[in-house]
Formats: structure tokens, sequence, C-alpha cells
């Protein structure tokens, strides 16, 4: 199985597992600059930084030129291209207008797949965007789901190879915060479901039986640390992942 970590820019990259892809979030108030940075450092390290491209963080074209040709400068060889939350601070709305400037032919190529469902668009929009970003796409990452029936229903209609979201080892009440937040419909009512059974909503819960359900689905894995990366770190090295 292949694991790839996501992470902020103030995440400090010496508490990193032995994982090589590396994802850069670029969120609401962030600098692109920084997250160019941020990837140079992490191709210091041997590792190979996937930095976000988040089409409504991203004011104008110059903007996106500008962040392109720093992360090519620094040696980026794969990105990730999304429509980002919240309403735009530019010209752009979504990721297929990003894809459609050509300015990431150099780069391996990913982009978002919502099984869920997203709170910024309806699922006939998310079909078709699907349909439009594909010809420009290497792979599809999904966001991050508790239920597996949703993600094995996705990969099986997709032609591109997908790596699947997963949250590492968080509390359930911390899972429930950030499903509410990005709207992942079925994971949040099986959360819920399995809130009121749980004797320790404090106690992380682990991925292991999402992973033993979805691998022979899939066998390239996306960590979001909702619970911070020591838990996720001693969850690797317990399972040999890492």
């Amino acid at each position: 199985m292949n694991f790839s970590l996501e992470i902020g820019l103030r995440t400090d990259l010496s508490t990193l597992p032995n994982i090589n892809d590396i994802y850069i979030t670029l969120l609401r108030g962030d600098q692109y600059k920084d997250v160019a940075y941020k990837a140079r450092e992490l191709i210091k390290l041997g590792k190979n930084p996937v930095p976000h491209f988040p089409a409504r963080s991203i004011k104008n074209n110059d903007d996106l030129k500008s962040y392109v040709t720093m992360c090519k400068d620094f040696g980026v060889k794969q990105v990730l291209v999304i429509g980002g939350g919240a309403q735009p601070i530019g010209d752009f709305h979504c990721s297929l207008q990003l894809l459609e400037t050509g300015l990431f032919e150099d780069f391996k190529i990913g982009i978002a797949g919502h099984p869920d469902g997203s709170p910024d668009i309806s699922d006939s929009d998310l079909e078709k965007a699907m349909i439009d970003k594909k010809p420009y796409a290497d792979y599809i990452v999904t966001q991050w789901l508790m239920e597996t029936s949703p993600i094995v229903d996705f990969v099986s209609k997709q032609t591109l190879p997908v790596h699947v979201g997963i949250a590492g080892p968080a509390k359930i009440t911390s899972l429930l915060k950030f499903a509410s937040i990005v709207g992942a419909k079925n994971s949040l009512s099986f959360l819920k479901s399995n809130a009121s059974k749980a004797v320790d909503l404090f106690k992380p819960r682990k991925p292991d039986d999402m992973i033993e359900k979805i691998k022979n689905t899939s066998q390239n894995f996306h960590i979001y640390t909702f619970g911070g990366l020591n838990e996720t770190n001693k969850w690797l090295s317990e399972n040999n992942y890492a």
C-alpha cells in the first residue's frame, strides 16, 4: 500500500513520518509563496512535495503564473489542483479554469474527488466537473470518508487511479467537527450514529477497518491528520506502514 500525507504551513517538518508524498495546503489567508517555500524545504529533505492549487484562493492569472514558476524553479514535480472552499478571492471560481490555462502541463496532476458530496456544489455539477477535469489529470484524491460504500461506488466509475482520503487517528468529536465543515454527508451520519455508541468520544479512532475494507479497491491512501501528527506517526509505525 502507498500512503501520502497532508500538512499545513505551520507543520514542523522534523515530525514527519517516513512517507514520501507530502501535500501542502494553501488555506484562506495563507500566501502561495510560503507554500512554494515549504515545498522547497521538503525537496531538501528528500520528499516529494505536492502543493495545493485551490482556484478560489488564487487572485488572478499573474499570481497563478508566479506560483507555478516558483514551484517549477524549486523542483516540484506534482500538484493538486482543486476548487477550494468558500468564496473566490479573485478571478477563479473552479479548478477547471486553472487546468485550462495549460500552466500545469509539466506536472503530474491530481484533482479532487467527492464521493460524499460537497457543500459548495450540487451532486450533478460535481459529476459534470469530474468529466470536464479528467482529461487534464493523472489521478484523483478524494475527500476523507468514514464509510466504505460511497468510495467503492466512486472508484468503480473512474478511469483514473484514485487515492482514497482517510482520517488519521482522531477523536470522534474532532471528526464530527471536520465532517460538518466539509459537508461529508454520509461520513457525518456514520459518525453521529457511532458517537452514540462510543464508550469514549475522546479516544482516537483509527482507520484500520476502513483500509481493510477498501484495500482491494485501491492501494493508495491519503491521510488527513485531524488528530495531529503524533497520533498518526504512532499508528503508521505500529502497522509498519512507514
